[in-house]
């Protein structure tokens, strides 16, 4: 069961960075870590907000990482393989539930206008027909 605290122990540190992170605004946009669903990404002003939002359970679900590790080294027998994947099963949900939380908070923020044909049409093949006539 060492090996598994010592798995739980790092996920927990990565989780609790991530949230860390996301709690100070200082996450940026990545491919990896953080609320990243199409509306989040629309921006970075959005990405922030969506994971500030996120960010409690996201701590929280570290926090349950943590308690899991230490249960993996404190408990023996089937009472430590129960506590591990209950505090695993309850980090994934309670990750899971700020997720959406943050994603529900960045679809409820406001669009910017772009103007013309409201998409942003710089590199677009037809920029000339967004053009009014």
């Amino acid at each position: 069961m060492i090996v598994v605290s010592i798995l739980m122990f790092v996920l927990a540190l990565v989780v609790g960075l991530v949230a860390v992170a996301s709690l100070a605004g200082k996450l940026p946009r990545n491919r990896w870590a953080g609320v990243r669903t199409t509306e989040s990404m629309r921006d970075d002003d959005t990405f922030v907000m969506a994971n500030r939002v996120a960010g409690p359970t996201n701590a929280a679900a570290a926090l349950l990482l943590f308690i899991g590790g230490a249960a993996a080294v404190l408990l023996t027998g089937a009472f430590a393989v129960v506590a591990v994947v209950a505090c695993l099963i309850a980090a994934f949900v309670t990750a899971g539930v700020g997720g959406s939380i943050g994603a529900r908070a960045a679809a409820a923020a406001p669009v910017p206008e772009t103007g013309g044909c409201g998409h942003s049409c710089i590199s677009c093949s037809l920029k000339d027909t967004c053009a009014p006539s």
